[in-house]
């Protein structure tokens, strides 16, 4: 999921529309994944930009 929407909208602007630390400072998949394991709020919102993004999938928009 994250990888699909790093792939769509880039680590900036990614930042821009959910504003966490990870995806600002120094960003990785593997920090993002980390991150977002430990905190739920920010794994809704993810989840919500993914859906919102893809609503038919992902192979739909790459």
């Amino acid at each position: 999921m994250v990888e699909a929407l790093v792939a769509y909208y880039g680590w900036e602007q990614l930042a821009i529309r959910i504003p966490v630390r990870c995806f600002t400072f120094d960003p990785s998949i593997k920090s993002s994944l980390k991150f977002l394991r430990k905190t739920p709020w920010a794994r809704e919102k993810i989840e919500q930009l993914y859906i919102d993004t893809f609503p038919n999938g992902v192979e739909e928009k790459l």
